[in-house]
């Protein structure tokens, strides 16, 4: 045999013995043409300490998920990865954007071939703050209960677990990461609850708390303009509303440190008959009490600056239509919340009260690095 002949042969075999699939053997368990292979590789995981500044809240957390290094990562793989949807062409990431708080700049939310949701993204920051459901209408009680239906949601992703399943087991990097964070032997030990549940343990570490305001207020490294103070002391934090002072104070629902109090409330946007012709039952469509329909989370104004459109429907473009809408008072709606009063706005007050708020953008969270895109 000549000498290139030798050598062909030698590639032959090293290239055939280099592409051997990994043994396969057919899982009864799974739908038909799955297959469960071997995962091999570190399979403990890291404790991951979730860092918080002593001038916020304690984190929430979930022993049943516990936060890890490795499940954190995986979680923020998944996060942006538009394998979750049924065409892959959009994943978690395109309904909240880091650079616009995690939020879309859309008045909806759009799904696979441009289906329109019917409620605004969410900013998905200070999840680890809320202890009382999530979403708008609060109809997810854990946040990886949350991160199930936006796959299956037709408007949304449009894509079955089943099929999911099916792509990250058959994927080349996912098993591994699935093992390491989970501890998993087998791809087809692979469930939705873990993927769910690494991209909570993703979501929970995406804290807001270093804004100017926090700088001002609880770092004492800046000061408050004078717009900015006249925003905050006379607009927005009143807490003992003296007599023939007309504004409640915008800090009743959204008090500091989270600027949110997570509780669900009739704002008097909606100008309704009866409560049973609200367009959105919002938290009533949950708990079937009609006291509760046109109830919505009050959300974080951290960061409100970059998160327009306003509302659970995106109705207002601008934060000046919202504090419009707030200066003219409610409907009437009998479960209207009670600081829907309505008060008179100059155009001073308006400028100091938007100031303020701009002073609750965080910066920092828009680029960090720990909450981008790990594909880029």
């Amino acid at each position: 045999m000549t000498r290139w002949a030798l050598l062909l042969a030698g590639f032959l075999l090293f290239t055939a013995s280099s592409c051997d699939p990994d043994p396969v053997v057919v899982c009864p368990e799974c739908p038909a043409g799955e297959t469960d292979r071997e995962i091999t590789g570190p399979n403990i995981s890291t404790p991951y300490v979730l860092e918080v500044p002593d001038y916020m809240p304690a984190p929430i957390l979930n022993p049943d998920n516990p936060l890890t290094v490795e499940g954190i990562e995986l979680g923020r793989r998944l996060f942006y990865d538009p394998i979750l949807s049924v065409d892959s062409t959009i994943s978690c990431a395109s309904c909240h954007r880091q650079e616009l708080a995690f939020t879309d700049g859309r008045a909806l939310a759009v799904g696979v071939e441009g289906r329109m949701v019917n409620r605004s993204a969410m900013s998905l920051v200070n999840l680890a703050f809320n202890p009382n459901g999530f979403n708008w209408d609060g109809s997810a009680i854990q946040l990886w209960e949350q991160a199930i239906h936006p796959v299956e949601n037709m408007l949304e992703m449009d894509e079955s677990w089943d099929n999911v399943l099916r792509k990250l087991r058959r994927h080349p990097d996912y098993p591994q990461r699935f093992r390491a964070a989970f501890g998993v032997d087998r791809t087809s030990e692979i469930t939705r609850e873990m993927a769910a549940k690494a991209m909570a343990q993703f979501e929970r570490t995406i804290i807001s708390a270093d804004s100017h305001y926090d700088r001002v207020v609880y770092q004492n490294t800046e000061f408050f303009t004078e717009e900015e103070q006249l925003g905050a002391d006379s607009l927005f934090f009143v807490e003992d509303v003296p007599a023939g002072v007309l504004h409640p104070g915008c800090g009743h629902c959204h008090n500091q440190p989270s600027f949110g109090n997570n509780r669900f409330s009739n704002n008097g946007i909606e100008d309704v008959e009866s409560l049973e012709d609200f367009p959105d039952l919002g938290l009533g469509g949950v708990t079937g009490s009609r006291f509760d329909n046109g109830k919505f989370r009050a959300p974080t104004l951290r960061n409100i600056a970059v998160t327009a459109p306003y509302m659970h429907d995106g109705r207002f473009a601008t934060l000046e239509e919202v504090l419009d809408s707030y200066a003219a008072g409610g409907h009437g709606v009998e479960n209207e919340d009670p600081n829907i009063t309505g008060f008179p706005l100059s155009a001073r007050e308006k400028t100091a009260l938007l100031a303020f708020l701009r002073s609750l953008t965080d910066e920092t969270l828009l680029t960090d690095e720990r909450y981008a895109n790990p594909f880029e």
